[in-house]
């Protein structure tokens, strides 16, 4: 995923440690919680070889190989292409999973580890109707060769999926890369503080809020810019082709990360008032930054 991962735990007794800490139960174990850690950690492992566009041993490339007939999935792959699909249908198409080829051409194809690039084949347009998912068999059945980048959504449901193997220690938080799930109270009792960072300074935190049991994540179009084609980040919308300008940061904080996830992304690529409409229909709150570095708060005081 491109990121680091740190996990934190509290014992209830108020100690903090990065490596892992006694849980709830007096009688666990040290192996016992360590077990507990190491499985949170594994969770991201099994999330990216599920979900990664960048490898072509994934589930997520070995399974849109297969066009025009189903494919049994694992959970670990139709629930985030489920969400996407679901948010696609929610913005009409605006946030479409399919959008790997447009990555593609702007450069957003090397693999974080071994810097080899991914080059599809596919040539004829597609979008996310043209993904059909199944969930009594839960099968995903591709009606055209297309390229889906998960990005938007599988590193928020890893961090859910260690955030559950978690929640027997007093406190938490699951940081990947500043997108967070915060599990608690921290070492002292009290909500966890968490920064934003500033998206021009970045060594300055423009502004801090306080979380306990709930996730904030953040898009932006300053963290990875495209090599290739001036102007174009990461965030790219499926029509155009071109990164939108209305926000140059979006953090939600939402009861999932999956959720602050997408939701964050979906509302860069959407206008202003699209975004903020969506931002109301999901009753979440919100941090957005604008090219001013005007900070637009929705329901976070």
């Amino acid at each position: 995923m491109d990121t680091v991962v740190d996990i934190q735990v509290v014992t209830g007794t108020g100690e903090n440690v990065e490596t892992g800490n006694e849980e709830r139960n007096p009688q666990a174990s040290e192996q016992q919680q360590l077990h507990q850690i190491n499985r949170a950690f594994h969770a991201f492992r099994q999330v990216e070889q599920a979900c990664s566009r960048f490898s072509p041993e994934s589930e997520l490339m070995k399974a849109s190989r297969q066009i025009g007939e189903p494919v049994q999935i694992s959970s670990f792959l139709f629930e985030p292409l489920k969400l996407a699909l679901h948010m696609a249908q929610l913005t009409s198409g605006v946030f479409d999973p399919t959008v790997g080829k447009r990555l593609e051409q702007h450069g957003f194809n090397r693999h974080y580890l071994t810097r080899q690039y991914m080059n599809s084949s596919v040539v004829e347009s597609a979008d996310y109707r043209d993904i059909i998912l199944d969930e009594v068999h839960q099968t995903m059945t591709l009606l055209k060769p297309l390229v889906i980048d998960l990005g938007a959504v599988a590193k928020g449901f890893a961090i859910d999926l260690a955030a559950h193997e978690l929640q027997r220690f007093a406190g938490f938080v699951v940081n990947a890369g500043g997108d967070l799930y915060a599990g608690g109270r921290d070492e002292h009792g009290e909500p966890w503080k968490i920064g934003i960072q500033h998206p021009v300074n970045r060594n300055e935190v423009i502004c801090t809020l306080e979380l306990s049991n709930a996730a904030i994540c953040t898009s932006g179009g300053y963290e990875r810019r495209s090599a290739t084609t001036e102007g174009v980040h990461h965030l790219i919308h499926p029509v155009t082709g071109h990164s939108p300008k209305e926000w140059v940061s979006s953090s939600i904080i939402a009861p999932y990360a999956m959720m602050a996830d997408i939701f964050s992304t979906a509302v860069m690529l959407l206008s202003k008032e699209e975004g903020q409409q969506l931002i109301q229909q999901a009753n979440v709150q919100s941090i957005l930054i604008t090219p001013d570095i005007e900070l637009v708060r929705e329901g976070v005081h």
